[in-house]
């Protein structure tokens, strides 16, 4: 049998394996903590849902995360340490919330800040392709490298836990960027690899059968930590395993994750507002009151998150066919930063009558 036979059966098994241990998480999550897992704040800002749904999206993650790590390992005898470690730290600082242990964002936030550093600094995890001249030289440094990379992957995990307030929204986001990175890599011949971002879209499908429309499970903060964590650093080895491939490109795929926390930051403060207390003037809150006046609350939870990857994705396409040329992938960014800032004031002006 060839490697490609034993490598497209062994991601077939997976794929049963991985739908097993939601199915089992989904049906079992109640009994742990006596139910602390389960999201019954119906008032939170970001709340959308009318009965309570259990936050253990990132234990089946973990799991089936750990379960390819092994398989990995025995295919390729290489042990994914960078995968490992930051999968597996933030899990636990999300987990801690998603019991309900009490942490102040601010805390929370310096600890996640100090254990990616760590691992960041030690592994290490470099950007070796920057399509910023002045940044080239400074990247040599391997303190400010660290700094610089810490803040990519804060921008990411803070992303995707801040978009994560639909049935969908953030998995769809997230199996669409991975694809991308797959298709990439594969197409550049990075088999092996290639074999890893598979995997974990394997999981995020997982995920979304029991997510969406309707919602038997959230991600929780542990599973938008795990998974948002992992497309930064998919997004980081990619752009260093394809140096033709512009630097901007990759910001163009993150954009809407990065985007959202830098505006949502910048926004709190002018309206004199803690930046790190959650609001519902959030992008996919103002377009889901929108949706919702036409096909009501609980089908316009899901329609919301159909409508915002499916712009998502006709917005990224363009920046596929840029991405050999930095030039253009960088004007390509700011003008779709520039979009959003208008859809958003569209629509936050709309809301407002």
């Amino acid at each position: 049998m060839g490697t490609e036979s034993i490598e497209a059966s062994f991601l077939s098994i997976f794929a049963l394996i991985s739908f097993f241990i939601f199915l089992i998480t989904s049906k079992y999550s109640n009994k742990i903590k006596n139910g602390a897992l389960f999201d019954k704040d119906f008032v939170k800002p970001q709340a959308f849902h009318d009965l309570p749904v259990t936050r253990s999206g990132g234990i089946p993650i973990l799991f089936s995360l750990s379960i390819f790590f092994f398989i990995y390992y025995l295919l390729y005898s290489i042990v994914l340490y960078d995968y490992i470690l930051i999968s597996y730290s933030m899990f636990l600082i999300g987990f801690l919330d998603d019991l309900k242990i009490n942490i102040q964002p601010f805390k929370r936030l310096i600890f996640m800040t100090s254990i990616l550093f760590i691992i960041i600094y030690i592994i290490p995890i470099k950007i070796f392709n920057i399509d910023i001249p002045f940044l080239v030289p400074l990247m040599s440094n391997h303190l400010f490298s660290t700094i610089f990379v810490l803040l990519c992957f804060l921008f990411v995990i803070n992303g995707s836990n801040l978009i994560d307030g639909f049935n969908g929204l953030l998995t769809i986001n997230l199996i669409i960027i991975n694809s991308i990175l797959a298709y990439i890599n594969l197409k550049s011949g990075n088999s092996e690899f290639s074999i890893l971002l598979i995997s974990q879209i394997i999981i995020l499908l997982s995920f979304l059968l029991f997510n969406f429309p309707s919602a038997k499970i959230f991600l929780g903060d542990s599973g938008a930590y795990t998974v948002g964590a992992l497309t930064g650093l998919n997004t980081i080895i990619t752009n260093n395993l394809n140096p033709k491939i512009s630097s901007f490109f990759f910001c163009t795929l993150l954009f809407y994750i990065f985007f959202e926390v830098l505006f949502s930051f910048l926004r709190k403060l002018l309206q004199k507002k803690s930046p790190i207390h959650p609001d519902n003037k959030h992008l996919h809150m103002l377009s889901f009151y929108k949706i919702s006046n036409i096909y009501g609350k609980i089908k316009g939870n899901y329609m919301n998150s159909l409508f915002i990857n499916l712009s998502y994705l006709i917005l990224i396409i363009p920046g596929l066919y840029l991405s050999d040329n930095p030039t253009l992938s960088r004007y390509w960014f700011f003008v779709l930063l520039l979009i959003y800032i208008v859809i958003y004031s569209r629509l936050y002006s709309l809301t407002k009558n």
